[in-house]
């Protein structure tokens, strides 16, 4: 591919290393396995459709194991001028001669084939960050079950305003995490669809089967618009936008942790494994990891910046400026966020509750004065602002060391000829009767608690289905390439003799539109 008949030159050296790299070898590592995959499926599907001799795709199938068997030795090394896809066609072809060595790319382009290795890349990647997002969730919900009764004081402004529960802070956040999982599940909908035969984007005349070579690779649904599926990487900026939000809340949460463990605060403390010390201060404990949590979670959104703005006012079409460089800051920030979710883990499933601590900070910064200035309006005449107002006087003089809460509340209900209740000035208490408005009284936090584990199984189980329904693809594929090594492989559905563009883009209309075949329907779970 140095000479392609109308570009008779090689790309300018100085360019090379900038857009395709001088090695190939970390390409082998991330992209070259799913050229191999890709190949093979659509070997199997040419063969399968009568389009391509079962015997030059033997002596392909044949290279390309020698390959896969030698770790790529023959590629590693080398300099890739026109990308590592054309470097590996280029091997085939010297291996096996200009006809069979140069027949896998028939009825594809590069375009298609990059926007598949995305999507396979994205596979175990998107899969780990799902499954981490899970098993914070699910630490955030045992922590919730395990400390439901704990008072502590809920803060706005960093200022203690009600008496909640350990628990029900851990569930709420347990909610808004599970509320990003289904975002990122939602983005990652588009890695259903296989690119695969939309060719440069005007898809082909040649009769492919690419439900086939979908249902190989283990997606769910082949190309549905050949433009679409070449020129579109909102798939990109959707994973990054749902990781950024994901970012947000782990962010937050890392924020609450980090201050709760101060010396100031004491409402949590975290074992020696998940603090450091000072190379100058010996008296320090600092929760660093929290503040990498803090750094990772903002990645994604960086990335999402760059990348909508790579993608930003291109035209609509393959274009490098898309598929590559809005590409490119994905990786990074999605391994950013998943390791801030695992190391958010690890400081939630550490973290030490101090009830007594959490109690007195309840106690000592009034959280029960809403709680009173409720109880004067249900027990007299006043409105909630006149009661909000009398209650306010009342925690002023506590505050400053004049009459203590309870007898200056005791004295105002009698005046007003209301009922006290003591209980009404317990933390504790307080938080166990808000059984209204999702607060944390047991009777409601237990109800939370049901949903909440309900949505976590629903989405555990889409995560190890998906992940088995890749695996079967992989099963599928083996077995497929075995079949035409051996000769086994179903007969050709479309004619060779077929020749002219409209009888092939009719047998490809009837190929799309025909029943799955029995592997097909493993592979999509039918």
């Amino acid at each position: 591919m140095e000479s392609t008949g109308r570009i008779r030159r090689q790309l300018d050296p100085r360019a090379r290393p900038i857009v395709f790299g001088d090695q190939v070898d970390g390409a082998l590592r991330d992209e070259f396995p799913h050229y191999l995959r890709i190949d093979r499926a659509h070997l199997v599907m040419l063969v399968e459709q009568g389009i391509l001799p079962a015997q030059s795709a033997r002596r392909l199938l044949g290279a390309m194991a020698e390959l896969e068997a030698d770790d790529y030795a023959a590629l590693r090394g080398r300099a890739a001028p026109r990308g590592l896809y054309l470097l590996y066609e280029n091997h085939l072809i010297e291996r096996l001669g200009d006809r069979d060595g140069g027949a896998v790319h028939l009825a594809r382009s590069r375009n298609d084939i990059n926007a598949t290795v995305l999507r396979l890349r994205l596979r175990p990647v998107v899969d780990g960050l799902a499954r981490e997002v899970l098993r914070l969730a699910a630490a955030l919900l045992r922590g919730a079950e395990r400390h439901a009764e704990m008072v502590m004081p809920i803060y706005t402004h960093h200022q203690a305003a009600l008496p909640v529960t350990w628990g029900h802070y851990l569930s709420g956040v347990a909610a808004a995490l599970l509320r990003d999982a289904e975002g990122i599940e939602a983005a990652a909908a588009e890695l259903e669809r296989c690119p695969l035969g939309a060719g440069a984007a005007g898809g082909t005349t040649v009769p492919i089967d690419t439900e086939r070579t979908a249902a190989l690779l283990g997606f769910r649904r082949g190309v549905l618009h050949s433009l679409d599926a070449v020129a579109s990487r909102d798939l990109v900026l959707r994973l990054l936008s749902a990781a950024a939000v994901l970012g947000v809340t782990l962010s937050r949460l890392a924020t609450d942790l980090q201050l709760w463990s101060t010396a100031e605060f004491g409402l949590i403390a975290f074992p020696d494994e998940l603090v450091g010390s000072s190379s100058m201060m010996p008296q320090k404990r600092n929760a660093f990891l929290l503040e990498h949590v803090q750094g990772r979670a903002g990645a994604p959104l960086g990335a999402f910046s760059a990348a909508a703005m790579s993608m930003h006012a291109t035209p609509f079409s393959n274009s490098v400026a898309v598929g590559t460089e809005g590409v490119r800051p994905l990786w990074n920030a999605l391994q950013q966020v998943t390791e801030a979710a695992l190391l958010a883990r690890l400081c939630v499933a550490g973290a030490q509750p101090r009830p007594d601590a959490m109690r007195r900070r309840a106690v000592e910064g009034f959280t029960p004065a809403t709680e009173l200035a409720n109880r004067l309006v249900l027990g007299s005449d006043l409105s909630f602002r006149q009661a909000h107002h009398r209650v306010g006087e009342l925690v002023a003089a506590a505050a400053e060391g004049g009459e203590p809460m309870a007898a200056s509340a005791e004295r105002c209900f009698a005046e007003l000829g209301a009922l006290f209740d003591a209980a009404w000035l317990d933390p504790a208490r307080v938080a166990a009767s808000a059984a209204y408005g999702g607060g944390p009284a047991p009777s409601s936090l237990r109800r939370v608690l049901a949903e909440l584990r309900a949505a976590w199984g629903a989405a555990a189980s889409r995560v190890r289905e998906r992940s088995r329904r890749w695996r079967r693809g992989d099963a599928a594929l083996d077995a497929a390439v075995a079949a035409v090594l051996a000769g086994t492989h179903p007969a050709g559905s479309a004619a060779s003799t077929q020749s002219t563009a409209s009888t092939a883009s009719t047998a490809s209309t009837a190929s799309t539109a025909s029943t799955a075949s029995p592997m097909q329907e493993r592979v999509h779970g039918a």
